[in-house]
């Protein structure tokens, strides 16, 4: 079994902060989720429109990929806000666990108006985030953490829950 992990939430919940930092803790491969989004969809989202099942089947085809090309395990970061994107991402690597971070929407919209300069998510979508979000709490595999919590903490959790199936072999 190899380790495969993805740091998931709506827009500005400190995904790609606790992603880069499990990574390096834990070895692993890190890949960005938005990295993988299409120019169409990039495009999409700067304009403040919010992307839909059909937008999202190539990037979550592109990630599913790329959890299969690194056999030995990695940590993606990815939104993965319905049930059936996790399941779809589950179907590429048994075993693929998740750490839903949990954030207001208050929060969410001040980190996302707090990187707008930088990043291309319009913050006129952390509404649609958490309409399109369905809880995965209570799903295997999910550990859910809040997400305002100290980065050392989050990351410390996550360790804790996800050890490195090598080293206990």
């Amino acid at each position: 079994m190899t380790d495969f992990l993805v740091i998931m939430g709506v827009a500005g919940c400190g995904k790609s902060s606790l992603g880069a930092a499990v990574a390096k803790a834990a070895g692993l491969a890190l890949i960005e989720g938005d990295d993988h989004h299409s120019p169409a969809n990039r495009a999409k989202m700067s304009r403040g429109i919010a992307l839909n099942d059909a937008d999202r089947e190539g990037w979550l085809g592109t990630l599913c990929g790329q959890l299969r090309a690194h056999p030995d395990g990695m940590v993606l970061t990815c939104s993965a806000l319905k049930r059936i994107y996790r399941e779809r991402l589950r179907q590429a690597v048994p075993g693929l666990r998740f750490v839903f971070l949990d954030i207001s929407r208050e929060a969410a919209q001040a980190r996302v108006a707090a990187r707008a300069p930088v990043h291309f998510f319009s913050t006129s979508l952390v509404e649609s985030q958490f309409a399109t979000l369905q809880d995965p709490s209570g799903e295997a595999g999910v550990l859910r953490l809040e997400a305002l919590r100290p980065l050392a903490q989050l990351q410390a959790e996550v360790m804790a829950w996800f050890p490195r199936q090598q080293e206990e072999a």
